[in-house]
């Protein structure tokens, strides 16, 4: 199967909008998820499902040779009565991977593993091209079967979450109390993410940031999320992706503490700690360093 690239960015963009389909093709994104589920008004899903798998056939190679933006597809969820069709427009040569809403639990990804198993033969892609990001916790079942996630799972790339179809599908009147936090039902859907994430040996990606006018309070979410354990996010416009890919890129002063981690380990081979700058390091921080240089997802 093809290794996941890591994804700091990746950028929602209605695949029903010509329009803003070019303007994805501009974007630092490390993906582009062409959306064919809630940004798509019902009336335009089939001509929705033509426009995206046009774009994948004319931009993807392109996008490809020059180390641009890997191409997803948002489908519609499988109890949708439309995901059969959505997957069935959608691959072909170029398409990177699947971005699966509204996932009950991963029962739901080796379904649709099973189903692209067919359609990569069908167009003549490699086994396994096609990866798979599920939305993890947009469902009251969703919530008790996160430790469904594990090393067993195929196709997974990354695993995220969402609060909004969460508590429509609760009845909640909001996600978030009355000082503006979220709701601790959300806080624990943010946490189990992270943890069905390491279990499965993916990246966790945290969800979006709705107030796409405010930089610094996406800038110091991001943070946040960073510092919890998250390795890229999700952004809703285009504007987002510049301070989020910033935001989940090791700064120059952690490469080179990371480096130095390496270094004082690689001058200890039998070393089960070593010390640096007073401090008593052991191999969580090595393996830490070695994800900050790259070396190790």
């Amino acid at each position: 199967m093809a290794a996941a690239r890591p994804q700091r960015s990746m950028l929602f963009v209605p695949a029903d909008s010509e329009r803003k389909l070019a303007k994805g093709l501009t974007s630092p994104a490390d993906a582009l998820i062409l959306d064919l589920e809630d940004a798509v008004a019902p009336a335009h899903k089939v001509a929705a499902r033509g426009t995206a798998a046009a774009f994948i056939a004319e931009h993807a190679a392109a996008l490809q040779a020059r180390g641009g933006a890997q191409l997803y597809v948002r489908i519609n969820p499988l109890d949708s009565g439309m995901a059969m069709q959505d997957l069935a427009a959608a691959v072909a040569p170029g398409l990177a991977g699947i971005m699966l809403p509204k996932t009950n639990s991963a029962d739901d990804i080796r379904r649709v593993a099973f189903c692209l198993d067919a359609l990569e033969a069908r167009a003549g892609m490699a086994p396994g091209t096609v990866r798979i990001v599920p939305v993890a916790t947009e469902t009251a079942p969703a919530m008790l079967t996160m430790a469904s996630y594990t090393r067993e799972v195929p196709r997974l790339a990354g695993i995220t979450w969402g609060a909004e179809d969460l508590s429509a599908a609760i009845g909640a009147i909001s996600n978030r109390d009355a000082d503006g936090q979220l709701s601790p039902l959300y806080t624990l859907a943010n946490s189990l993410c992270l943890c069905a994430a390491a279990a499965a040996g993916v990246p966790a990606i945290d969800t979006l940031y709705a107030d796409f006018r405010d930089p610094a309070g996406l800038a110091a979410s991001c943070a946040v999320a960073r510092r919890r354990g998250f390795r890229g996010r999700i952004a809703i416009h285009p504007d987002q992706v510049a301070v989020i890919n910033d935001a989940f890129s090791p700064s120059e002063a952690e490469l080179a503490h990371a480096r130095r981690v390496v270094e004082a380990f690689a001058a200890q081979p039998d070393a089960g700690t070593v010390g640096l700058d007073g401090a008593m390091l052991d191999m969580p921080h090595l393996k830490q360093a070695r994800r900050t240089l790259g070396l190790e997802g």
